[in-house]
């Protein structure tokens, strides 16, 4: 769907003032975001770019672009932070990056609630909701660059998912309003389960311009590295600190051949100990700490927020998900890349133990504790040593069907593909309404084809 010059010229002259771009520098960077962990995505994506970059400051603006694109046939592809790993915001095939950073304005704060823009960095909102004696029910561990509405429309989990699930689960997110790609562009409310339609779909149905996301009491959280003489007393201790209800906002094991990629930690996290890195409330540290006795581990550190940030030492949050990952890659760039497993119900900490004796230094191990729809669901980010296409797709074939687990491949560019492993119908029935011609990020879902777009007059 590359756009001619003479499309781009008539897209551009129906702008106004919107700022707009085609400065080479700014389009390959805002054509990109984390899909280089993925060796195969790398392969697939590097090279890509817009034509042209449009910046939005008002739901307004969002609606010019939107008829523009819809009269002129112009792909759009929406981004945020650009923090996602699976190319969500990197356009197949050029047209437009429709970046939403500058919807950027906090509209209400309320008991349990917070409604914002789109393109709010999560940092920046988490600052305007402690205010209020408030925070966010989980981020990801990318929050310092992500916005809300990305991480809504690419993401599923993250720090806090081990007290209040995913984000798909009731109550997280009860609100999104958008804009549809059309001639005469509509403002669509989604409210309670209608959100589904568009949560998790890439952006590929619709622009969100602003949204709610559920809030908690704030505590000052106690960052804890616990280390245990063992992986699985690892894994066993964190399912029993889930299990006793210990009042815990995170819950990541990392087995000890990862230390390498902690040099700012060297002295909390050994070479010769397994660590569970723990966000802990204030009244709940004497529970944790007579839980690591009792497994026969020993706490290593114990932080605020503000002592870590004096002692240039990362907060918990950025020593799990996939900062494990971003670390290895930091220190060995080239050498690994990763996978995205979630476990059987109930838990088996000896399947772990298995897996780690088949592969060996081939795979490094790291667990997060979490929920899902109201139970303890356990997933796993562990490293792979790269090779090949083949061999990844080996490993993935043998965990799936040899201990099954369901692997969310984070090697393709598709939704389907990816995380939801089918096709939401619903989602592609909303697409019809809100992306009539199919302009909307265009490749990245296959559950639209290009005989499903309606014809342009």
């Amino acid at each position: 769907m590359t756009a001619t010059a003479e499309t781009l010229s008539a897209f551009r002259a129906d702008l106004g003032g919107i700022r707009c771009y085609d400065d080479p520098r700014q389009l390959q960077a805002r054509s990109k975001d984390y899909y280089w962990y993925s060796p195969i995505l790398s392969q697939q994506l590097d090279g890509k770019c817009a034509q042209l970059l449009v910046m939005p400051e008002t739901e307004e603006q969002v609606m010019t672009i939107a008829a523009a694109a819809a009269r002129h046939g112009v792909a759009l592809t929406v981004r945020g932070g650009g923090t996602g790993n699976y190319g969500q915001c990197v356009p197949l095939d050029g047209g437009v990056v429709l970046d939403v950073t500058r919807l950027n304005k906090v509209l209400d704060i309320g008991e349990g609630r917070v409604i914002c823009e789109a393109g709010i960095r999560i940092a920046t909102l988490e600052d305007a909701v402690a205010e209020t004696g408030q925070m966010l029910t989980m981020f990801p561990s990318t929050k310092r660059h992500a916005t809300l509405g990305g991480f809504i429309a690419g993401g599923s989990g993250g720090i806090g998912s081990l007290r209040h699930g995913v984000l798909r689960d009731d109550g997280n997110v009860s609100y999104i309003r958008l804009v549809t790609v059309e001639d005469s562009p509509r403002i669509v409310e989604l409210r309670d389960a209608d959100i589904q339609n568009v949560q998790h779909a890439y952006g590929t149905n619709g622009i969100i311009t602003r949204l709610d996301f559920a809030l908690c009491p704030a505590r000052d959280w106690q960052h804890a590295i616990a280390l245990f003489d063992g992986y699985g007393q690892a894994l066993r201790f964190a399912l029993a600190a889930q299990d006793q209800g210990l009042d815990c906002y995170l819950l990541t094991v990392v087995e000890r051949r990862m230390t390498r990629f902690y040099k700012r930690l060297a002295g909390a996290f050994p070479s010769d100990r397994d660590g569970v890195f723990a966000m802990v409330a204030p009244d709940a540290l004497a529970g944790f700490e007579a839980l690591v006795a009792q497994f026969g581990g020993q706490i290593s550190q114990c932080k605020s927020l503000a002592q870590l940030e004096d002692d240039n030492q990362p907060p918990a949050w950025e020593c799990g998900w996939n900062h494990t990952t971003l670390q290895a890659l930091k220190h060995e760039p080239g050498v690994w890349s990763y996978l995205q497993v979630a476990y059987p119900r109930p838990f088996d900490p000896d399947l772990v133990g298995r897996q780690m004796a088949r592969y060996g230094d081939e795979v490094l191990m790291h667990h997060e504790m979490a929920r899902m729809q109201g139970e303890v669901q356990i997933f796993a980010i562990p490293l792979v040593r790269w090779t090949n296409p083949a061999r990844m797709y080996g490993i993935i074939a043998e965990i799936e069907g040899l201990d099954g687990c369901t692997i969310y491949d984070p090697h393709v560019v598709t939704i389907e593909g990816g995380g939801m492993k089918e096709i939401d119908s619903a989602q592609i029935d909303f697409k019809r309404l809100a992306d009539p011609y199919g302009l909307l990020n265009p490749g990245k879902t296959s559950g639209w084809t290009p005989d499903m777009a309606r014809p342009r007059q």
